[in-house]
Parts: structure tokens; C-alpha cells; sequence
């Protein structure tokens, strides 16, 4: 069952690549959606696929790319949007 999550990862998430690292964790796992950075230091996530793809998405955000010092990662479940593919937005 296809499903969307919106993601709020919080900590040491911006200039460290989350967003690029995000966008191949997500393409791999076959989600679609987006990956931005917020004016309040967090990273924005909005991902779609199969519940288990989400699921690891989720569990890899809690550790993120090496230079990450993630605190807290954040999700509730929404209504689809049928994203097309994952990419990276620009900052807000």
C-alpha cells in the first residue's frame, strides 16, 4: 500500500550533504517526493512508496550521512500528492 510520509529531521542537518544523501537513500528505496532544507536549521522531507521503503527511509534519517548530528527525526502519515519522482528543493 502506497503511502506519504512528511518527515522533520532536527540536530546538525544542514551543511552536511543530508539533502543529497537523502535524495539517493530515497531514489534506492524507490520513494518519490522532495527533500529541503527549512529556515529553522531543520530538514523537510516528503516521501512516497511502499510502507517498508518509508520504514527505512525513516531509520536511515536517524543516523543520516557521517557528518550528521541528527537529535530528533519526526514523521506524520498524509494524503498522496503522486509525486513523480524524489529531488531536492531549494532552501524554504
Amino acid at each position: 500500500m502506497i503511502k506519504h510520509f512528511n518527515i522533520t529531521v532536527t540536530g546538525k542537518v544542514q551543511g552536511v550533504f543530508f539533502r543529497a544523501h537523502t535524495e539517493t537513500e530515497a531514489k534506492k528505496l524507490g520513494l518519490t517526493g522532495f527533500v529541503r532544507n527549512e529556515s529553522n536549521g531543520t530538514v523537510y522531507i516528503e516521501a512516497e512508496g511502499e510502507e517498508e521503503q518509508l520504514k527505512e527511509l525513516l531509520k536511515w534519517c536517524r543516523s543520516g550521512p557521517i557528518k550528521a548530528v541528527v537529535q530528533e527525526v519526526k514523521f506524520t502519515e498524509s494524503a498522496l500528492k503522486n509525486y513523480s519522482n524524489f529531488n531536492i528543493k531549494k532552501l524554504f
